[in-house]
């Protein structure tokens, strides 16, 4: 983990810029290609529905949405829109909780 020498916010790494930036302040640093797997973010999700569409993206790339889970009471949640019905409706947006991992749609 690289923390933001400006700032302190945590710096993730750009493997297509080759840095590290800091989310918060904007600081850059250069990236080593050798050690640039080491970096890679991930987090095991477990559904406890299978009718929730799975995203296949690194969570560290998804906005995050001040929302209370409704399980945890955490107060912020990674959120992605997707059309889930038909064209002429509104879209679906889903959050899922940075805390426990727990996800819920709500309906615009």
């Amino acid at each position: 983990m690289k923390f933001c020498p400006k700032c302190g916010s945590i710096m993730l790494p750009n493997k297509k810029k080759g840095v590290f930036i800091c989310r918060k302040c904007g600081y850059e640093e250069p990236l080593d290609p050798e050690t640039a797997e080491r970096y890679k973010i991930k987090q095991n999700i477990k559904h406890e529905r299978e009718d929730i569409p799975v995203i296949e993206q690194d969570v560290a790339t998804l906005p995050k949405a001040k929302v209370t889970c409704p399980k945890c009471g955490n107060n912020e949640a990674y959120w992605w829109e997707l059309q889930t019905r038909a064209g002429d409706e509104p879209s679906t947006i889903f959050y899922r909780c940075t805390k426990c991992g727990y996800t819920w749609r709500s309906y615009e």
